[in-house]
């Protein structure tokens, strides 16, 4: 049996359409619509996903989506629980921002994602049964990268070069905006210059933890079933739209700069095999985002 035929027909457009409900499109559209998100859309979202799981195991046609629905459900409730949790008048009031160090700040906040990634990879194993099927491995930092002409990307290239090319850019593309939005003093600087370790751990920890619950979980699942276009594309849409109403910046503008941003890193996850590079080209933006967040700590 000729597998594409299916896949385009059926396996692509369920992929995305259970991809979009369960994504935060529906919040952003209420947003827009001026209405507030509704209670219970959790519990809408999750009998969702738990139908489409039993919809893979009774319907043969779509059984290859099997691993996606299960590691889909995983993912969406460990985040939605995690963020419950965080809304949670206990939790704010033990672990706010107010009163506390900058790393006591994020500590709680970064266990609780520290939670989701480790949930999210435990799942992988007991369905994968090796980890370097969903990616978790070092990879092939040396493995040529596929040709992209628009982003000057030629044949024989490889990631051992590109890889700290684009780490470079989106380090820069976050930091010219961030440093006109705060412009820093030189006091500033100096003041927040001792929190530069806790930046550098807070975006190693952050880029581990979105790189595996993000990146491993939908990639190892989907790439094999709608191919590799599909679901580098999908990824990339889910990323931005998780972005949408609380990124840095918000709305469309933030959601196509983080979209692109995954789009990339899942094409390195891909073409290498492996995690170092979507880790690295992720944590070095991210660097220069929590120690802005060190600069705005001290300016307090």
């Amino acid at each position: 049996m000729n597998t594409k035929p299916v896949a385009s027909r059926i396996l692509i457009p369920t992929a995305w359409l259970v991809m979009l409900i369960v994504s935060d499109l529906p919040d952003i559209l209420l947003a827009k619509l001026g209405g507030i998100i509704p209670p219970w859309m959790f519990l809408a979202k999750t009998g969702f996903l738990l139908a489409f799981l039993g919809l893979t195991l009774a319907w043969k046609t779509i059984q290859p989506l099997r691993q996606y629905a299960a590691i889909f459900l995983t993912l969406f409730l460990a985040l939605s629980l995690t963020g419950l949790l965080r809304s949670t008048d206990w939790f704010q009031h033990n672990f706010n921002y107010e009163g506390v160090s900058f790393f006591a700040g994020y500590a709680a906040i970064f266990v609780l994602d520290i939670f989701v990634a480790l949930t999210v990879l435990a799942v992988l194993m007991v369905m994968k049964r090796d980890r370097r099927a969903f990616f978790f491995a070092k990879g092939q930092t040396g493995a040529p990268i596929e040709p992209v002409l628009w982003l000057g990307i030629k044949p024989g290239e490889s990631w051992k070069v590109f890889g700290w090319i684009f780490a470079g850019v989106a380090a820069l593309g976050v930091a010219i905006p961030t440093i006109l939005g705060i412009a820093p003093s030189g006091g500033t600087l100096l003041k927040a210059l001792p929190l530069l370790p806790v930046a550098l751990l807070l975006a190693a920890i952050n880029a581990f933890t979105e790189e595996a619950y993000y990146r491993c979980s939908l990639l190892s699942t989907l790439h094999g079933t709608i191919g590799r276009t599909q679901s580098l594309l999908l990824t990339a849409v889910f990323f931005g739209l998780g972005h949408w109403l609380y990124g840095s910046p918000p709305g469309l503008v933030g959601s196509l700069m983080v979209g692109f941003l995954a789009w990339l890193l899942g094409k390195a996850m891909l073409e290498t095999k492996g995690f170092l590079w979507p880790w690295f080209i992720h944590f070095i933006p991210d660097a220069v985002i929590f120690f802005s967040y060190a600069l705005l700590f001290v300016q307090k």
